[in-house]
């Protein structure tokens, strides 16, 4: 181990205000005694747009095991950028949100100067989400393997072509439809695409999967919330010829031929996020989507 303190700034690099607080954090933390590290990537675009980056080490010379803490600033994009590097490495990830919603981070632009303060004084705590791993197999073999934080899913890859699938729970079926696609989400990623998707929001700390269906020609094909050991598979049937795809957080894409099955299961590896404040996941949710909540009294007496 480094008796040095490392940490990973990791930024949106297209946008000049994310490159602006990428500076500013990498000074703060410079004059704190602490090591800032950059991926070799975004140094070089920080170097392109003129950043200050004296003195900033690249992660090809850092062991990734050494960091203590990965600064994330931009939105929850960035955010799932950055846990592609430091999943297996059980490094927790702080966000300071520059996008829109950001439901990923835990601080807004607003408090950046403060946060850099409390990563200073280790004054943050851990929190482990769940995370999907994600394996596509095609007469048993298994041809595709990833994992998910936010959700995995399964979507048409023509306009013009529904799919067929036939939706399987614990190695049983349990419906067949024609549809656009799936979604499978982790409490997460409940916000996100499944939310948009018509799925039900479902608190951070319950172990859950759910399983939205997209614009489904079927009567029953509504969102289900299964237990976090459950399994589920997804078959893509040649009927209508219809040729598919699976994306995992929007990332990572794989085709999907007729006779693919995506497996979808918890896994073992979590992603671990820094968090500063101890407030509760309904101020969040209030706070994001600006809901309505005048005339509240306060609990009862």
């Amino acid at each position: 181990m480094t008796t040095t303190r490392s940490i990973l700034v990791v930024s949106h690099t297209g946008r000049a205000d994310s490159i602006e607080a990428a500076a500013n954090v990498m000074r703060q933390l410079r004059e704190s005694g602490i090591r800032p590290v950059l991926v070799e990537e975004e140094r070089e675009q920080l170097l392109r747009a003129g950043a200050d980056i004296e003195g900033v080490d690249t992660l090809d010379g850092e062991h990734v095991d050494d960091l203590e803490l990965v600064m994330v600033l931009g939105g929850d994009g960035t955010i799932l950028r950055a846990a592609e590097l430091v999943r297996d490495h059980a490094v927790p990830m702080l966000g300071v949100n520059l996008g829109h919603v950001g439901f990923l981070a835990e601080l807004e632009r607003d408090d950046l100067a403060n946060a850099v303060q409390r990563v200073v004084a280790r004054d943050y705590g851990v929190e482990e989400r769940m995370t999907l791993d994600v394996s596509v197999t095609i007469g048993g073999d298994v041809v595709y393997e990833t994992w998910a934080l936010n959700e995995a899913t399964v979507e048409k890859a023509s306009r013009e072509r529904m799919l067929e699938l036939v939706v399987q729970v614990d190695q049983r079926p349990l419906v067949s439809f024609g549809a656009d696609g799936v979604v499978i989400s982790t409490p997460t990623g409940s916000t996100a695409y499944n939310f948009s998707a018509g799925g039900p929001i479902i608190w951070p700390t319950v172990e859950a999967i759910t399983l939205v269906p997209l614009s489904a020609h079927a009567l029953f094909a509504k969102p289900i919330v299964i237990a976090p050991d459950s399994t589920l598979a997804i078959d893509v049937l040649g009927r209508s010829d219809g040729i598919g795809v699976l994306w995992c957080d929007g990332r990572r894409t794989f085709e999907l031929e007729p006779g693919s099955r995506v497996n979808v299961e918890r896994s073992d590896t979590p992603v671990k996020l820094a968090r500063l404040h101890d407030s509760p996941f309904t101020d969040r949710l209030v706070r994001k989507f600006h809901l309505p909540v005048s005339g509240w009294r306060g609990p009862a007496a």
